[in-house]
């Protein structure tokens, strides 16, 4: 708390302001003096109770066509948001990089246009109802999100079902859209992230579909219309996929609005999901020239658990303490207190079969290996002295006030729902993983850290110019 806050001014005609508190003054006091007293530092208040997230009226339920729709009533503002995910994977790994061609151009134009909307209709539809919708797609999903206001809830559901059931893909659109996609993918291509992760994926998994996560520009720049209106009848499909609403609407009435507006979205077969990623062993990490680099990208990556196994809440509050916020151990090492790095983080990557554990910073080239030993010294250390109860206590309330503050907002808890609902979770599972996290003993963070954090779990990639790599091969363990 600060003094202006803890002191009230003295406002009896006459007094004089204290001279720190005049405008024009030019005086001013810096953070450490705001937060200090003539006994020493201010203590921080203590945090407040944690409140759970009320009780929510929901529907979770299947319809005709095979899509489930999982609706909650969550009326904060006048608004429903909605989140749309469809299985979306390749067939294969012979089909694959042209898969993730079609359908990343599919994704950015299933608005352009329908047989009864054209782009600007589309627009300005959306636009009257405070709203607005758009698609991703990525190896495992097409996802569609969008809101606007309640009483627009039945047009927002209505353009969704047009583009779903009769988006056109003109060829004039596809066109514009894929030379502009070219264009963005050849200029990502040339990120030092990007050429990371292109990496990573490589490493991990070879040719496994879910490497596509980036098309090349190559492939997109040969696929038609004609392709992407194939796929769009093969592979758009509800039997598999999964619609949450949440916001201002009675459960009963959006699964009635869902069911009246996609009843003619139909298909005889499943949405395709991603064939299943084989494990992840450790191993040696492997260097990826990029020559004339000024920095070093590490990403490095362990098998891990998924949500619904019952060790993920400590696995959870551990990776908080290891890398997953600010004040966490790797942080506070290579970025703090070695100045080695300003980006560093540990977390995890989740798939529909599974989870890996991403350990991911950037450095100067000229402390790569500094920096890689500090990384591997804190990974054993980590599962050697693992997580003492103070640090527990942070990382509970910050993962429990984290999910509170998102699962808030209409949109956090739509996001938060459709992440989980993929592996058959819904609203219940939600609500009850703050009572969990709550639940997690000091011995159990102490048995994930020994189990999921011991360096020779990980391997993983570090990209950077070998010819300023100096004492890569004295640590050992990376290869070229």
């Amino acid at each position: 708390m600060s003094e202006l806050a803890s002191e009230p001014l003295n406002t009896a005609p006459g007094a004089q302001a204290r001279p720190e508190l005049q405008r024009g003054t030019g005086m001013s006091r810096t953070a450490e003096e705001i937060g200090r007293t003539e006994r020493g530092p201010r203590p921080l208040p203590p945090l407040g109770e944690q409140r759970a997230t009320g009780d929510l009226s929901s529907v979770d339920t299947v319809l005709a066509n095979g899509l489930r729709v999982l609706a909650v009533h969550k009326p904060t503002v006048p608004m429903v948001e909605l989140r749309l995910r469809i299985p979306f994977a390749a067939a294969d790994a012979a089909t694959a990089a042209k898969h993730a061609a079609v359908g990343e151009l599919l994704a950015e134009t299933v608005l352009t246009g329908t047989a009864r909307r054209d782009r600007v209709a589309i627009d300005t539809e959306l636009a009257l109802v405070g709203g607005e919708l758009g698609a991703s797609v990525d190896p495992m999903r097409l996802s569609m999100a969008g809101s606007a206001l309640a009483t627009g809830f039945d047009t927002l559901l209505d353009v969704l079902a047009d583009a779903l059931t009769g988006a056109t893909y003109a060829d004039g659109e596809v066109a514009r859209e894929r030379d502009r996609l070219v264009e963005r993918i050849a200029l990502a291509g040339s990120q030092p992230r990007t050429i990371a992760r292109k990496a990573l994926q490589r490493h991990r998994y070879g040719n496994h579909p879910y490497v596509y996560e980036m098309p090349e520009a190559d492939d997109v720049a040969e696929v038609t219309a004609d392709e992407v209106r194939a796929m769009h009848a093969a592979g758009v499909l509800p039997r598999g996929a999964v619609l949450v609403v949440v916001g201002d609407v009675e459960p009963q009435q959006a699964v009635a609005a869902v069911d009246k507006a996609l009843s003619g979205w139909t298909g005889d077969a499943t949405a395709r999901k991603l064939a299943p990623l084989p494990d992840l062993p450790g191993g040696d990490l492997l260097l990826v020239p990029r020559a004339g680099a000024v920095q070093s990208q590490f990403r490095l990556s362990a098998q891990s658990i998924g949500r619904t196994d019952e060790r993920y809440p400590a696995l959870q509050l551990a990776n908080l303490a290891f890398g997953g916020f600010f004040s966490s151990r790797l942080v506070e090492n290579i970025r703090e207190d070695k100045g080695y790095t300003y980006h560093a983080r540990s977390g995890p990557e989740f798939t529909s079969s599974g989870a890996t554990l991403q350990v991911d910073a950037d450095t100067a080239s000229e402390v790569t290996a500094p920096a890689l030993l500090e990384i591997r010294y804190e990974l054993g250390k980590f599962a050697v002295l693992p997580p003492t109860e103070e640090e527990l206590e942070t990382v509970r309330q910050y993962a429990v006030g984290s999910l509170l503050i998102s699962t808030s907002s209409q949109p956090g808890m739509a996001s938060q729902l459709a992440s989980i609902a993929e592996l058959g979770l819904g609203i219940d599972w939600l609500t009850a993983h703050p009572a969990r996290l709550q639940a997690v003993t000091h011995e159990q963070i102490a048995d994930a850290a020994r189990e999921f954090f011991a360096p020779g779990r990980f391997t993983g990639v570090i990209v950077g110019d070998p010819d300023t790599l100096a004492g890569l091969d004295v640590l050992g363990g990376v290869r070229r």
